[in-house]
């Protein structure tokens, strides 16, 4: 809001007023959440007229053309689509376009999954520009900037595309005049915060262009685009003009320009060089007629990013990691959400829950997950305030979908008229121990899952119930973070996209939920172990035993029972020391990562607790600063699952759980984990593109900067290996992670910098986080084979964590009517194999049509007004989870009955197939095929094979997406 009032309103306002008086003139939008807001409050009608009329004429031109520019190296592959698919569904609802081009020129490295995903789009090509300098440099020389990327493995020259990485300059113009001391180009100056200038005089405003300055200015003009032009392979130039928040004053900006461009062409023939206004869309036209054949790059991304040799941009992998968690949370929770409403709108049409506020509360948390993708959102890179404000936006969705699934289970029940009561439905966590509660855990996973389900409760002496008055196995004990509480642990098998209700009762002398028995361990001075005298004990369940020493509190080995494979696993929390005074060396800030030495451990004494019950053991570890301190600094909670016979407990079995506990840190400290293993691994390192593919990151050694530049963004997974075993890190949010030995991995769990360089002063760009943060990471350590086959679905289990919703039942009975029968519940479960995942089950609420022409009609007709949003089409994707050749079974290609499928929600009568944002039918879709020495032939190139009758074969990483249409109930 700050932003539009400074500045960003006026860009549009003055530029399309600028556009309109040029019929030469140009000009490229590219994140959507700015122009809505422009569109929706500020632009008059004439306006709106005027950018219909622009963007049928190709002179205002959108790029990406999602809600923002999102970051590549900590977002969820799941996130991306959101937030582009928000951006498309207006610009094609509204204008009939549908962007072709990228321009990802700020987000701090690349990653392969981002190709991919524009290309799916339907894109033509992509444009970079973060890239390694010393890279850039060689790549610069040799011209090779442009080549087609084959971003996925499995995918290749199917989903290719061709991607230009900008020059030296980047994406600002290079703004030094050699005649004089003045700036040159911004003539409008530099925005000022938070009020515009009362006088129009804004600071730095460039040298304006005069008669008599006018030769020397196009010569600097001229000798930069010939110095760029060397570093391409053909004669056409992309000069950028502009910046970050530049024309506010477009009338300034193009007026100065119209005097360089017309006097640039009339001497033409002396400086060798034409100009011209121009898109991206033009750009690429030009380098695309030109026929060359191109370079092919393989899967491999360009992460991480160094700017100089001691700014390794590696440290925004983990700040603020808060924030980073939330925001998963909240895309997590948007994903149970969408399913939810998607079922109840299908199968409940005279349901009570208003659809058009319910979309609404939808829609608040898609915004809110949408935004904070930004590269200067999630990435943790922004000043508090604006921390806050991503914060809030995510906050107040979540409340919104949580009162929806609570309204809507609501309906759903008081609808089934059984005589049961609801008192209330709530969604703050639990906390009336004197009622009896329910709790309906939901699935959003389209799987059948069995998992724990964690509730606080106010006493030791509960039981569970299922719908039909079964009791369920549950474990309850006393809380490590607020002894006056209890988690109570309860067992749950859910099938897919479908919820169960359990009801938690006090005691009264019927069968309770088993007690967890605490063990406290002597606090070990670690100074002082004596290596020789190990005390081990063992922490068993059917997949693992894991081996504590009593000598030290911590872990000493984990044997894979399956196999009898031991490897000796120790964990420690080290800190970086670093530096934040920009007069003593490199320094440490939210993007940059630079220690001033090796990590130095934290603790020198660790207390340990087990508690210890049927179902579930918990070692808690406490780690301090020394044998006789107050508090600890850190802690670690490892929970090993035991499920009892007749469940499926295959995944529950093979995961070792732990959650931290880290904070508050003191100043200029990143805390990392460190776990050591004697698995040969030979520092190779293999990390996550976004949950979508792995990267190979063998250890590089520089001679500057080694260890920051060895770290890696770790989105969902990490793991190491040696010839038979492999140990996998599965993540519920982004951390930077690195192998700085061999058999070793780290996860960097927090940091709290303050520095004092101007740019950050000036910006309030500190990172002085005092919060303690509580992440989670999944280990699961097997043979590569066993691993391969768990690693998927364990992530995604861990992503999509079953919902939990509170109530409380009236009256007094303590039985749940029998009448509510089980299937009542689980109607129709959806379940797609396990290699394949359900990404998408949702209702737009888009009022586009889907036949191309007809949605361009109605919009020049001026039919596309407000209307109620479409309920009847349902946005459908399926992503195949495994890469060509990765698993004997589960690389296979799946046959899926669409109708089948989905026949819980109704009878399927239409499935049309679309692009990745559902703006193209994929038989219409025809993207730019540029010639490689693969493909010597140039062509256009067209998507997946049809689906007969609703059948359609889902290829590895393919991600296919549908519009569905059912019979009218």
């Amino acid at each position: 809001q700050e932003s539009m009032h400074a500045y960003a309103a006026n860009v549009y306002t003055t530029v399309m007023e600028e556009l309109v008086k040029g019929k030469q003139r140009k000009f490229i939008a590219v994140e959507q959440e700015f122009f809505r807001l422009w569109w929706d409050v500020v632009a008059t009608d004439t306006q709106k007229q005027q950018v219909h009329q622009l963007l049928q004429e190709g002179r205002l031109e959108f790029v990406i053309g999602g809600q923002v520019m999102h970051d590549e190296a900590v977002t969820l592959i799941d996130d991306q689509i959101l937030q582009l698919t928000e951006g498309h569904g207006f610009l094609y609802e509204t204008f009939g376009f549908r962007p072709q081009f990228s321009w990802h020129v700020d987000p701090f490295g690349a990653s392969a999954t981002t190709p991919t995903l524009f290309a799916l789009a339907g894109f033509n090509a992509h444009l970079i520009s973060r890239i390694d300098y010393d890279l850039k440099a060689e790549m610069q020389k040799n011209k090779k900037l442009q080549f087609v990327w084959q971003g996925s493995p499995s995918l290749s020259e199917r989903q290719e595309i061709f991607t230009h990485v900008m020059d030296q300059y980047s994406y600002c113009t290079p703004s030094q005049l050699p005649f004089s001391n003045r700036s040159g180009f911004f003539w409008n100056g530099f925005a000022t915060f938070p009020d515009p200038p009362k006088d129009g005089v804004y600071p730095n405003m460039s040298l304006p262009v005069t008669d008599a300055n006018l030769p020397l200015y196009a010569q600097t003009m001229v000798a930069n685009i010939k110095e760029r032009a060397a570093w391409f392979r053909t004669g056409d130039v992309l000069w950028p003009w502009g910046c970050d928040k530049q024309f506010f004053n477009a009338s300034v900006q193009y007026s100065n320009m119209d005097q360089l461009v017309d006097y640039i062409n009339k001497h033409s023939a002396e400086f060798g060089v034409t100009v011209q206004y121009s898109t991206v869309s033009d750009y690429f036209q030009a380098v695309y007629s030109r026929n060359l054949t191109w370079e092919i790059r393989g899967s491999q991304d360009f992460l991480p990013y160094s700017t100089e040799p001691f700014e390794a941009w590696t440290g925004f992998y983990t700040s603020r990691s808060t924030l980073k968690g939330i925001a998963r949370r909240a895309s997590s929770l948007l994903y149970a959400g969408e399913s939810f409403f998607t079922q109840y709108v299908r199968k409940h049409p005279e349901g009570s829950v208003c659809k058009c506020k319910a979309l609404k509360q939808l829609q608040s948390l898609r915004w809110a997950v949408s935004e904070v993708q930004h590269h200067d959102g999630v990435t943790g890179t922004e000043s508090p305030k604006v921390k806050d404000m991503y914060m809030n936006n995510l906050m107040y969705g979540m409340v919104n979908v949580k009162k929806l699934m609570a309204s809507i289970i609501f309906d759903i029940n008081s609808a089934k008229k059984n005589g049961e009561v609801y008192s209330s439905v709530y969604t703050k966590g639990s906390g009336k121990p004197d009622v009896d509660q329910y709790v309906v855990v939901y699935n959003p996973l389209a799987w059948n899952i069995t998992t724990f389900v964690m509730v606080s409760v106010s006493s030791e002496a509960m039981s569970v119930y299922d719908e039909l008055g079964r009791s369920v196995p549950a474990q309850v004990q006393s809380s490590a973070e607020s002894p006056s509480t209890y988690d109570l642990y309860i067992l749950v098998t859910i099938s897919g996209l479908s919820y169960r209700k359990y009801s938690i009762k006090p005691l009264n002398g019927k069968q309770s939920a088993f007690i967890g028995r605490s063990i406290q361990y002597k606090r070990r001075d670690l100074t002082r172990a004596d290596q020789q005298r190990q005390q081990l004990f063992p922490v068993v369940n059917n997949c693992y035993q894991i081996v504590f020493d009593q000598n030290t509190n911590l872990m000493h080995s984990i044997t894979e029972r399956e196999t009898n494979q031991t490897v000796q696993f120790t964990q420690e929390f080290l800190e970086y020391h670093v530096n934040g005074d920009t007069k003593k060396g490199p320094i440490s800030d939210n993007y940059l990562f630079a220690p001033n030495a090796s990590a130095i451990p934290v603790s020198k004494a660790v207390g340990l607790e087990v508690m210890s019950g049927p179902l579930m053991t918990e070692i808690r570890q406490y780690f301090y600063s020394n044998v006789t301190s107050q508090d600890y600094i850190h802690a670690v909670y490892t929970r090993l699952y035991s499920v009892p016979e007749g469940y499926d407990g295959k995944l529950l079995c093979h995961r070792i759980e732990q959650e931290y506990s880290v904070g508050p840190l003191e100043l200029n400290r990143e805390a990392v984990l460190r776990t050591s293993t004697n698995l040969n691994s030979g520092q190779l390192l293999y990390t996550d593109n976004n949950g979508y593919q792995m990267q190979k990151r063998p250890f590089k050694a520089y001679v500057n900067n080694t260890v920051a530049r060895n770290y890696y963004p770790m989105v969902q997974t990490a793991y190491i290996e040696d010839d038979t075993t492999r140990l996998m890190l599965l993540a519920e949010r982004a951390h930077g992670v690195s192998s700085q030995g061999n058999g070793q991995v780290e996860v960097m769990l927090h940091r709290r910098l303050w520095n004092n360089l101007q740019w950050n002063l000036n910006n309030n760009l500190t990172l002085n986080d005092s919060s303690v943060v509580h992440p989670v990471i999944w280990l699961i350590l097997g043979a590569k084979a066993v691993t391969n086959t768990l690693y998927r679905t364990s992530g995604l289990a861990l992503e999509h964590r079953p919902v939990v919703i509170f109530g409380a039942l009236s009256g007094d009975k303590p039985e749940l009517p029998r009448r509510l029968q089980h299937n009542s519940v689980h109607d129709s479960p959806v379940t797609v194999p396990p290699n394949l995942h359900l990404q998408t089950l949702s209702i737009p609420g888009w009022r586009y049509s889907s036949n191309h022409a007809q949605q361009v009609h109605s919009i020049l007709m001026g039919k596309q007004k407000q209307g109620d949003a479409d309920f009847s089409r349902v946005l459908l994707r399926i992503r195949h989870l495994y890469e060509v050749g990765e698993d004997p079974v589960l690389s296979q290609p799946v046959m899926v009955d669409l109708k089948s499928l989905l026949e819980g929600l109704g009878s399927v009568t239409a499935v049309e197939e679309r692009s990745l944002t559902g703006t193209w039918d994929v038989n219409t879709l025809e993207r730019w095929k540029w010639k490689t020495s693969q493909h010597p032939g140039k062509r256009f190139f067209n998507s997946t094979e049809a689906s007969e009758d609703f059948i359609v074969t889902v290829h590895p990483k393919e991600i296919r997406t549908f519009f569905v249409y059912f019979q009218v109930q």
